[in-house]
This record gives structure tokens, sequence and C-alpha cells, in this order.
């Protein structure tokens, strides 16, 4: 039963942030406005999720010390896969050719990777604690939000027409929901070392925050930047409180 509640909160999860993605089917300006309040907001999201669920988690159940450790190990794991990949952060990407093949292609799989990352931390999490795999996947989709926003501005640019990146993103959506469940299935079946997924999740989400997000906060105009500021405020405040209304 909980596998199926796992598998339908990631449905819901990466529907609502596929809608998202699609505002860039509407206005410029209502594209432009999403993106100032939901980056932050997700980032605070990230941040809450690390930091009020999945190390206290970790903690939990294995030696602290050691696990982070493995948050470190996470958090730098991320950071060499993005270069590795040539996979730059998405509200970065500047200019090229707009139409390259070669490009899209580099984005659909980055976004990808990111999906299954993603599915890797919600399954880990449900392994844990149902409770926390539900936070986890609320942060997820607080951040998959704008990253979607990115991808779809991305590939717009690059020649794709509508129809053809609203399946692409569907499609690496699905790479979610398959880590998800084989972490799952793997950990009921087998031992799998849950307190350093939980551990290693925690380093993927502070990554993001520290270095995508939050130095982006920091080059924004000032008027711009106290919304934003606000907005990742909002995000940790509203996700951590909701962890401990639930007591995750």
């Amino acid at each position: 039963m909980t596998l199926f509640w796992m598998i339908l909160a990631i449905i819901v999860g990466s529907s609502i942030s596929l809608l998202g993605g699609s505002l860039l089917f509407t206005t410029k300006k209502r594209r432009e406005q999403a993106i100032l309040i939901a980056m932050p907001f997700g980032a605070g999201a990230l941040l809450a999720a690390a930091f009020f669920d999945l190390l206290p988690e970790a903690f939990e159940l294995g030696d602290p010390r050691q696990l982070l450790l493995w948050t470190l190990a996470g958090f730098t794991a991320f950071f060499l896969l993005e270069r590795t990949a040539g996979w730059f952060h998405h509200h970065h990407e500047h200019g090229g050719n707009a139409k390259a093949s070669g490009q899209r292609w580099l984005i659909v799989v980055g976004d990808l990777m990111h999906n299954a990352i993603d599915g890797v931390a919600i399954g880990a999490a449900f392994l844990a604690n149902p409770a926390l795999g539900f936070i986890t996947t609320v942060a997820v989709s607080a951040h998959e939000v704008p990253k979607e926003l990115g991808t779809f501005a991305m590939l717009l640019s690059r020649g794709w027409r509508d129809r053809t990146v609203l399946l692409a993103n569907v499609a690496t959506a699905v790479a979610t929901i398959v880590m998800a469940v084989l972490v799952y299935v793997l950990g009921s079946s087998q031992h799998l070392p849950v307190d350093i997924l939980l551990a290693m999740t925690a380093g993927f989400f502070l990554y993001v925050a520290a270095s995508d997000i939050i130095p982006d906060i920091h080059e924004q105009p000032q008027k711009t930047g106290m919304v934003q500021a606000l907005a990742l405020v909002t995000g940790v405040v509203l996700v951590g409180w909701i962890i401990t209304l639930l007591g995750v």
C-alpha cells in the first residue's frame, strides 16, 4: 500500500511541476513572475527538507559523524555530475545555436538524470518513513516547478514546439517513478543503507539551494532580491512547519 501512495504522490508532484512549466505556453510576463517566486521558494523547501527532515531521520538510523561525511559526498557528487554532464544551471544558460540538436538532447539527458536522483531521494525517504516520503516529495515538487520552467524555456528557445517540449518532459519525469520504485522494492526485499541515501539526498538538496539559487538572489536588484529572499524564508518556514506539525 505504501508503494501505491508513493507512486501517486510522485505523479501528483510531477503533474504540478509540469503545470508550472507549461506557464511558458502563456505569456512571458507570467513566466517571469512565476520564476521570481517559485525559484527561491523551492530553495527554501529543499533547505527545510534537508535540515528538518532528512538529516534528523538519517541520524536516528546511523552515526551522525559518518553521515555528515556522506552528506558532503552527496554535495560533491552532485557538483561533479553537473560538471561532467555539461549540465549547467538552467537559469544561467545563454546564447548559442538556438536550434542545435545536440544542445536540446543534452538538456533532456540532464533533466533525466536530475529526475532519476529525485526518484532515489523519494524512494529512500519512503523506505525510512512514509510521512518522511511525502514531505520529501513535496520539497522535490516545490523545486521542480522552477526547474521545469527553466527546462521548458531552454527547449523552446532551441526550436522545439510546445507539444514536443511537453512530451519530452513527461518522458523524463518517468525516471523519478522508476528510480523511486526500484529503491523502494530493493530496500523492502534486502538491506539498503537508507541512512546513507538520506544523508546524500540532503547533500543534493543543499547543493541545489546553496550553489544554484541563493547566489542568483544576491545578483538581483535590491527590491527583487528582497522579494526572493522573502520567498526563500517562506519556503523554509512553511515546509519546516509542515514537517514539525506532522511530527516526522
